[in-house]
């Protein structure tokens, strides 16, 4: 296994431990809902499951045929969804580069006796190229490929593939809204511009097998969180803030003031009323995506 060299958790990290903490699930992604399953806090963990299960069998088809297929799970969060992928009788590798969470994977991986899995830990575009090349069937990018460069993307990719292996991508895009100036407009960061995107693999030595639009399916996950946000954890923030007014009034009136540019980034992101369902919608295209070598370049 490779380490990082830093410790520093990022606040995407933080982000995605709190909601792991808070939440009480073993994923970090979202889930996907339809109308048999009631929109809840409580049944996060079937939507993400379904979420986890609609990319198992696109493996299954995608993989049929091979002899002990091998998968590079592209940030494998707490490693769930790669644990998952093994008890398939998958061969699978992962990189992540969070320290904190690679920790939990480690214990998992011990747990279930996972001792041919290899966790490198640091991101995608550090691998080891020459070591790796032509050795995996499949690479996954479950809500992962957002962070990547896509001209490392491109380029590690090819190497890392054996021939005629297949790329997976499940993850948000921005929409041709994008930048409109409109109000929600900062509200939701992150993901490559779709449009981008198509006109890259249009220029590399991919094409695209399978593209399906899951955007309607995921964005309940965005009403449950505002719902929890709004009814929940703000009523629970202003108590504790009046009671720190109260019991330390200058010292709380001087972190406010220190922290006023990010506390005002933060109402705006999430208590604006912009973080909603529909906002996410018209900024936010959640794809699922097929790429295989183009046989013809």
């Amino acid at each position: 296994m490779q380490k990082p060299d830093a410790e520093k958790m990022s606040s995407r990290e933080l982000g995605l431990v709190l909601a792991q903490q808070l939440l009480d699930v073993e994923d970090l992604h979202y889930g996907l809902w339809d109308p048999d399953l009631e929109l809840s806090l409580a049944n996060i963990p079937l939507a993400q499951q379904r979420y986890s299960t609609l990319l198992l069998e696109l493996l299954g088809r995608l993989l049929a045929g091979i002899t002990r297929p091998r998968i590079l799970d592209v940030g494998c969060g707490t490693g769930h969804m790669l644990q998952q992928m093994l008890e398939h009788g998958y061969a699978v590798d992962a990189v992540n580069p969070s320290a904190h969470l690679n920790e939990q994977v480690r214990k998992r991986l011990a747990r279930i006796n996972a001792t041919s899995t290899r966790l490198y830990e640091s991101d995608f575009e550090s691998l080891p190229l020459d070591e790796l090349r032509h050795r995996y069937d499949l690479l996954l990018f479950s809500e992962s490929f957002q962070y990547i460069p896509l001209p490392e993307f491109f380029a590690n990719s090819s190497s890392l593939l054996k021939p005629g292996g297949c790329i997976v991508i499940c993850d948000f895009f921005k929409t041709a809204a994008h930048c409109d100036g409109q109000p929600g407009d900062r509200s939701f960061s992150g993901g490559h511009i779709l449009s981008e995107f198509y006109r890259l693999v249009g220029e590399s030595a991919f094409r695209i097998e399978q593209d399906i639009d899951l955007t309607k399916r995921v964005s309940p996950n965005i009403a449950l969180l505002d719902e929890w946000l709004t009814g929940r954890l703000v009523p629970a923030a202003g108590l504790i803030d009046v009671y720190l007014q109260g019991a330390y009034p200058k010292m709380s009136r001087l972190v406010k003031w220190l922290l006023r540019r990010r506390l005002a980034r933060v109402r705006y992101k999430y208590l604006s009323g912009n973080r909603s369902q529909a906002v996410f919608e018209k900024y936010k295209s959640y794809r699922l995506i097929v790429l295989r070598p183009d046989s013809v370049r």
